[in-house]
């Protein structure tokens, strides 16, 4: 892992940002997670992960955007749930943090120790899911490939090289 000077001077989201995001309606985010979960993570887990968390309640927590995803395995795949009721394991940590921990720059026991990631919940769940990751070939986040150009040239190639024609807009 990569300690940077960004570990001891973690970078949180002004509250003003965060209490705007809180705003947001939750279900669209969860979708949004489970999809990168379902294409990342589904096909790699073992058995006996799927089975433990087959029909548990997960919730992360982005404390500093006030963002929270509510989601559980089927079985099959990850799906969205709602946020009512309890859930079976809470992960909490900021924007920053979770970022760190998808491009493998941190470590979550050093964020853990270190109270910048907390679980709260079914303690021997919060185990599985972290060893199950921790075993897992993950491709690590580079945000460079979501830069628009990079996503814009993707899109173009698919389309077999061809960019559709602009259509005429009405004039009035």
């Amino acid at each position: 892992m990569n300690h940077s000077s960004a570990t001891s001077h973690p970078f949180f989201l002004p509250k003003p940002v965060g209490q705007l995001l809180s705003h947001l309606p939750a279900y669209p985010g969860s979708l949004l997670l489970v999809t990168a979960l379902n294409r990342v993570l589904t096909d790699q887990l073992p058995a006996d992960v799927r089975r433990y968390l087959l029909h548990k309640k997960l919730r992360i927590h982005v404390r500093d955007a006030r963002l929270t995803f509510d989601f559980n395995f089927t079985g099959i795949r990850f799906a969205p749930c709602s946020g009512q009721g309890a859930v079976d394991l809470a992960i909490s940590a900021s924007a920053q943090d979770f970022l760190r921990l998808a491009q493998r720059q941190e470590d979550p026991d050093t964020l853990f120790f270190n109270r910048r990631l907390s679980m709260e919940g079914d303690t021997e769940l919060g185990l599985v899911v972290k060893n199950a990751l921790d075993a897992l070939e993950l491709p690590v986040l580079d945000l460079r490939q979501w830069a628009p150009q990079t996503v814009l040239a993707r899109l173009v190639s698919r389309r077999g090289g061809r960019q559709t024609p602009a259509r005429p807009r009405d004039v009035k």
